[in-house]
């Protein structure tokens, strides 16, 4: 759960009036995955939340866009070293959506609330 790849091909269920990819599909696409690695990685001692979201729009999607979401080990670390019982932290993470080119299509940056139960 350090690495995830999501594919979002472009079909009837995707796309929008005009022929293009969705922009609430490429939400729908990536919005789940940063939240999931975290809380598997982290285990039930920490709650995380999405807690923000904005996405950039840079070209239409005419084809399956890509998705790669990575956390390292160290981020995993870092955040178990610096929250105490109680406290808590926002993350940032961000995360490019491209064609098999590897043209940018979006941008989307998630803010994920991560507080130490136990």
């Amino acid at each position: 759960f350090t690495h995830a790849r999501v594919a979002l091909p472009l079909n009837l269920r995707t796309r929008n009036v005009v022929g293009t990819t969705f922009g609430g599909s490429i939400y729908g696409a990536v919005d789940p995955i940063y939240m999931l690695m975290l809380r598997r990685r982290l285990g039930g001692d920490y709650t995380v939340w999405d807690k923000a979201a904005e996405i950039r729009f840079r070209k239409p999607g005419r084809s399956t866009l890509y998705a790669d979401f990575s956390v390292p080990d160290e981020e995993f670390r870092s955040i178990r070293a610096s929250l105490d019982v109680g406290e808590s932290t926002d993350r940032v993470y961000e995360v490019e959506l491209v064609d098999d080119d590897g043209v940018v299509h979006a941008e989307v940056e998630k803010t994920l609330y991560v507080r130490r139960d136990a």
